[in-house]
């Protein structure tokens, strides 16, 4: 389920970053990245 939800916001902003030519496109590619990041601490730290 939070995968799942995590590559449906994944694809939305890459249409974003896709649609976008100035600066934007940059933020989000940032917001990607951390969203990754932190979803990736977070499964790892409750699974151990």
């Amino acid at each position: 389920m939070l995968e799942s939800i995590a590559i449906v916001l994944i694809i939305l902003w890459v249409l974003g970053i896709v649609s976008s030519y100035t600066m934007g496109g940059v933020i989000h590619i940032l917001l990607v990245i951390a969203l990754v990041v932190i979803l990736i601490r977070v499964i790892q730290g409750r699974r151990l």
